[in-house]
């Protein structure tokens, strides 16, 4: 009877700590340890998913790289990782708006492309040195001004803006493909295969997209010198339209501003596994001239190619037809079938883009939750694939006027974004990427509040309000002076943010 007894409490004390692994096992899956750092998983994975890390997909998300596992000595990736992804067809449509919307002469909008691209470029690139000397994602870093919580509105701002771009890309590689043979391809069809041929290479994540952005240049640049070549003979006809007006000059500015600036949501995402030790002025160079080089080229043949519509025949009903994509279908039409295979070829030079631009969107969303921290990242990938099919295809209908009041809303954005991190990095914490402490990445109570940075992005927003110049709304300010909601944002709230950073470190008595 004795053993009976010592069996029975030995089934209960067993179904106990069952329980309690069971109870333990939940609880850790849906809790992130304070100041977690990446390091490569120690115990065994499911047998699927240890497939999908042997095939090359990257196993870390969102936690902080610590500067041993920080060894990639390979600089010229940040170059190369941007200058590909940009050396396509997506600047065209932007470059394309100075001309047909804001009808700027083409040596005007040639003039404003290039001053406001070296311009803008400058904060992204900045902003990119903070990810291989802290080793943190670049919406992690933003919890270093933006703390913790109010971070997520940026979180949700940052994935919107750069779903919006890959959408963008989409639409038209889906006109391209559209345009090869008209009528028989829509451009829905073309929108969701470009669409799952990214998906494929941003799931394989940072080392893929590395490798795949170092060559993709070459054919890219190929196919579009060709284009040029075949068809550049019409570009010097031009629609004449009057000499340029400030309001013009400023209003097209805040859209390229638009296209560059946000890409300080996402540069840092890229050099995280950079060796550390490289001087910061090597390492914005790399990233400066990957983004600047392609883009500028391509915006300025955009606005030529917008210029001559109104003028070469056939080109109207082209572009009215299929967009950019009818346009290079027209200018490649004398080469016959060669045309077609180099349409092809320009259709998928928006992959190595819209996969550099899913990757960070998969980041932001790990970050929005803390449970999501320990999701594959491949999960969020496969998430944002599924929402951008049938987004591109709807904005795709409307797509001159979605495109012009996309890339003049997230100028806005950005520029709160970008004028906090800069002055945070440079004046408070005067380049000292050690005060990144790795240790309080994810401990609300230690990060700033966030309540200076969103204050002063508030109070600059007065300013804003005043300068837009949308079809939706003109303020008094822009009425006059053009759209200037870009400038108003970037400096009124650097210029805000200084007393009230400086407040909240003395009441809260650290960084």
């Amino acid at each position: 009877m004795g053993g009976d007894v010592e069996k029975d409490g030995g089934r209960r004390s067993r179904v106990a700590r069952e329980q309690r692994d069971t109870n333990g096992g939940l609880v850790s899956l849906f809790t992130v340890e304070d100041g977690v750092v990446y390091k490569p998983e120690a115990e065994e994975h499911r047998r699927w998913y240890q497939k999908l890390l042997d095939a090359g997909v990257e196993e870390n998300g969102i936690k902080p790289v610590p500067v041993e596992k920080r060894t990639n000595t390979q600089y010229n990736n940040l170059f190369t990782v941007f200058f590909t992804g940009l050396l396509c067809i997506l600047p065209l449509p932007t470059g394309m708006l100075a001309t047909t919307v804001f009808e700027l002469s083409l040596r005007d909008a040639s003039l404003t492309i290039l001053f406001f691209s070296a311009l803008c470029t400058t904060a992204p690139a900045f902003m990119g040195c903070g990810g291989y000397k802290t080793g943190l994602r670049q919406m992690i870093q933003a919890r270093y001004s933006w703390g913790l919580y109010i971070v997520t509105i940026l979180l949700i701002l940052n994935a919107a803006t750069v779903t919006g771009f890959s959408i963008v890309a989409a639409i038209v590689s889906g006109q391209t493909i559209a345009a090869i043979n008209p009528g028989n391809v829509s451009v829905t069809v073309g929108i969701v295969i470009v669409i799952l041929a990214s998906f494929v290479l941003s799931l394989l994540g940072y080392r893929v997209l590395h490798i795949w952005e170092r060559w993709q240049w070459l054919p890219n640049l190929v196919v579009i010198t060709i284009t040029v070549g075949v068809g550049g003979k019409h570009l010097v006809n031009q629609q004449e339209v009057p000499a340029a007006t400030a309001s013009q000059v400023l209003s097209y500015g805040g859209l390229i501003a638009g296209y560059f600036i946000t890409f300080g949501g996402t540069a840092s995402d890229f050099s995280i596994y950079h060796d550390s030790k490289a001087p910061l002025r090597k390492v914005f160079t790399y990233i400066y001239l990957g983004i600047f080089t392609p883009s500028v080229p391509l915006l300025i043949l955009g606005a030529a190619m917008g210029g001559a519509v109104p003028v070469v025949p056939g080109w109207a009903e082209a572009y009215e037809a299929y967009g950019t994509g009818g346009l290079m279908a027209v200018m490649l039409a004398p080469t016959g079938g060669f045309g077609k295979f180099v349409l092809v070829l320009l259709a998928l030079s928006v992959i190595g883009n819209i996969g550099i631009s899913m990757y960070p969107v998969a980041l932001n969303l790990q970050m929005l939750l803390p449970p999501f921290t320990k999701v594959p990242r491949f999960v969020f990938t496969l998430a944002v694939t599924i929402l951008m099919i049938p987004l591109s295809i709807a904005a795709s209908r409307a797509w001159e006027e979605s495109l012009e009041n996309f890339l003049a809303l997230i100028g806005y954005w950005a520029g709160f974004f970008d004028a906090v991190l800069i002055v945070e990095a440079v004046v408070f914490r005067r380049l000292d990427w050690e005060s990144y402490d790795h240790a309080i990445w994810n401990v609300g109570r230690k990060l700033p509040s966030g309540i200076a940075a969103l204050a002063a992005s508030l109070f600059s927003l007065g300013l804003v309000v005043p300068g837009i110049n949308e079809v939706w709304f003109v303020g008094p300010f822009a009425k006059t002076t053009g759209d200037i909601g870009f400038e108003l944002a970037f400096f009124g709230t650097a210029l805000f943010y200084l007393p009230l950073r400086w407040a909240e470190i003395k009441w809260r008595g650290h960084l």
